[in-house]
């Protein structure tokens, strides 16, 4: 067992402090590395406040991950000391039912997938996430970083680029595929980068144009305010692929308007109410609504590599450690251009 400091959550209510935990020892098939960067996801902030259930206090939240291999297994071949590798929303599945068999261990139907913090790992302990200075995780399920991309860069990719790769890789985004992102966030606008990186024609609906200049910047064609009635009507029928990263309940109906016949909108936020879905703009012309999670390990580094040949990175803040309760408050105000991503140095020794 070693000892590392982290930020842990006691409660709903009170401010994230400074701690340590225990980290296992390493075992035939684990990876040990030092944590150098670690993202905020907003997830993070939902478990935390316990929006999503009562998680197991105390929690240390994390799972963009990123750092440098300290230590590795007798039995490892994947991984030797000094590589750059990274983590992200799971920790290790069942590894025997046919989805982790595929490499959709997201999906993992023996159990489910074992979360990289709040969870409770094969030996019976609690998993704690990255906003600490060290990991120790089975090599199965640690993703290589490529050089080319900065740790701090590559620690959002973990969850925020994976969540929206997956979609755009299954629905086969590409050249002559027109794609809409609703929302410019954290995930919004890793969306239009790696949509753009695609080949794909993009826009983004927003609720404003107050971010149309990051939006064009960023690689999307064209950019509308929801706000304004007419953007449904000029978009009517217009899109093979609508991706939804806001988590707030929106009229399902109206962007469903906005598919093309065999269309499919894809919710990627978790909206705090159950959706409401019309018959109608859904059958009319045989549209779709679906939904997606992260993605597996192998898709994970397929991401990794497309990010690293095209140069996609996130858009970042980094911050220390003693910031990240205000950063939490900036991410409830969506003041972050945008993804906060923690130096974790002073947590390392």
């Amino acid at each position: 067992m070693s000892t590392v400091y982290a930020y842990a959550a006691n409660s709903a209510t009170e401010p994230l402090t400074k701690t340590t935990i225990t980290r296992r020892e390493v075992g035939p098939h684990d990876v040990a590395f030092d944590i150098h960067f670690a993202g905020i996801c907003h997830s993070d902030i939902h478990t935390v406040k316990a929006e999503w259930g009562t998680p197991n206090y105390p929690v240390v939240a994390g799972h963009e991950i990123a750092g440098v291999v300290t230590a590795v297994g007798s039995e490892v071949t994947k991984y030797k000391v000094g590589d750059h590798v990274g983590v992200g929303c799971f920790v290790d599945s069942c590894r025997e039912c046919d989805n982790c068999k595929a490499g959709l261990e997201q999906y993992c139907t023996g159990g489910g997938m074992i979360g990289t913090y709040n969870a409770i790992g094969r030996d019976g302990t609690p998993t704690y996430g990255g906003y600490s200075g060290a990991i120790v995780v089975d090599e199965n399920y640690v993703l290589r970083i490529p050089d080319s991309i900065p740790l701090d860069k590559a620690a959002p990719l973990l969850c925020a680029g994976v969540t929206l790769f997956s979609p755009l890789r299954h629905w086969e985004a590409g050249p002559g595929k027109n794609i809409a992102v609703i929302g410019l966030g954290g995930l919004g606008h890793m969306g239009v980068k790696l949509a753009h990186a695609m080949g794909a024609h993009v826009t983004v609906l927003s609720q404003s144009l107050k971010k149309m200049e990051d939006g064009l910047r960023l690689g999307a064609d064209e950019y509308y305010a929801t706000s304004d009635p007419d953007t449904f009507t000029k978009l009517a029928g217009r899109f093979d692929l609508i991706l939804n990263t806001v988590s707030a309940n929106l009229d399902l109906g109206a962007y469903l308007g906005l598919l093309k016949t065999d269309g499919t909108l894809v919710e990627l936020g978790a909206p705090e109410k159950p959706l409401v879905v019309p018959f109608f703009p859904l059958a009319a012309y045989r549209r779709s609504l679906s939904g997606s999670m992260i993605g597996g390990i192998p898709e994970t580094q397929e991401m990794l590599d497309f990010c690293a040949e095209h140069n996609v990175t996130p858009e970042i803040e980094v911050i220390q450690p003693d910031y990240i309760n205000e950063a939490y408050e900036r991410v409830l105000a969506s003041d972050v251009r945008y993804r906060f991503v923690i130096d974790t140095a002073s947590l390392r020794g």
